[in-house]
């Protein structure tokens, strides 16, 4: 089993085979940042845990501004999971015919999905040290559209 910063259970992990992890890696499992790891490096932490007993202050930050967006006929934000860039990083077509991605398909995010009230769709969120996004979409990740793409802070 790979090493983790967050307490992730990498033999669950379905890219076990290809990831060293977070560990042995300082951080940047598949390359790129993660902000989990970052965010212990920062707190001279070796592990998540290090920083105190109670739940993670970065992702109760996070959840706190995901709710605070007030979106409507999304339920309250309860918890977030570590995210590989590629399983979030969908394409979006923009008003002007542009199709766009925000993230790297290399880090790790923090987000979750949400069952939009009253539809077949989801709400996927994401987030970084500098972004927030909110989008809409079908099964399987089918015709996302933006919600909100935000600058933190």
């Amino acid at each position: 089993m790979s090493k983790t910063l967050c307490g992730i259970d990498c033999t669950e992990c379905g890219y076990k085979d290809t990831c060293a992890g977070c560990a042995a890696t300082k951080g940047r499992p598949f390359g790129s940042d993660c902000m989990i790891a970052k965010c212990c490096q920062n707190k001279g932490q070796n592990h998540c845990e290090g920083c105190s007993d109670k739940p993670c202050d970065l992702k109760e930050k996070l959840i706190a501004e995901f709710n605070a967006l007030g979106i409507t006929d999304m339920k309250q934000v309860t918890d977030l999971c570590a995210l590989k860039g590629s399983f979030v990083n969908l394409e979006y077509t923009l008003p002007s015919g542009q199709v766009i991605k925000f993230w790297d398909d290399s880090k790790i995010y923090l987000g979750y999905q949400i069952c939009k009230k009253d539809s077949d769709r989801c709400y996927g969120l994401t987030a970084d040290e500098n972004y927030l996004l909110v989008c809409e979409y079908g099964d399987g990740g089918s015709n996302p559209e933006i919600i909100v793409y935000k600058k933190r802070g």
